[in-house]
């Protein structure tokens, strides 16, 4: 289980309306049975997303987010190289003890539901701001370099 041990599924605080829809939307998308395995891939995706961001785009982004997202994001410090989209899902699987594809299908699910609360805008500067082939992590088409 990914979640803090330290902190009992009795004993959490309860989330906001807008993480509750957030946390759905991820259930929805990854086909997840259960919305503690939506908050799980949450948990995962943007922990290793505040890991990859810096600068305005992470400070925009975490305002766009519910709380609880945005304080997952931003707790952690940022890489001083950013991954490729493919090493950035290696780096999950290792440390989630999960599958390349099942944290290929979790960067995904909670990606789409990052894109819904950013809008197209943000996420065409944090992908500028990322390596090239992370457009595809986020359900988008490749971005070409600018002549």
């Amino acid at each position: 289980m990914i979640s803090d041990p330290r902190v009992s599924l009795g004993h959490r605080q309860p989330y906001s309306t807008a993480y509750e829809q957030m946390l759905e939307k991820v259930r929805y998308e990854g086909v997840y049975p259960t919305r503690e395995r939506a908050d799980e891939a949450v948990h995962l995706v943007l922990a290793g997303l505040g890991r990859q961001l810096t600068g305005d785009e992470r400070v925009d982004l975490a305002a766009c987010l519910p709380l609880e997202a945005a304080r997952v994001m931003t707790a952690q410090i940022p890489d001083p190289q950013p991954l490729t989209g493919w090493a950035f899902v290696k780096d999950l699987a290792a440390r989630s003890g999960a599958s390349l594809a099942t944290t290929r299908w979790d960067t995904g699910s909670v990606l789409a539901a990052v894109t819904a609360h950013a809008g197209p805008d943000l996420i065409t500067r944090i992908l500028h701001r990322l390596p090239t082939d992370w457009a595809l992590l986020f359900g988008q088409t490749q971005l070409a370099p600018a002549a």
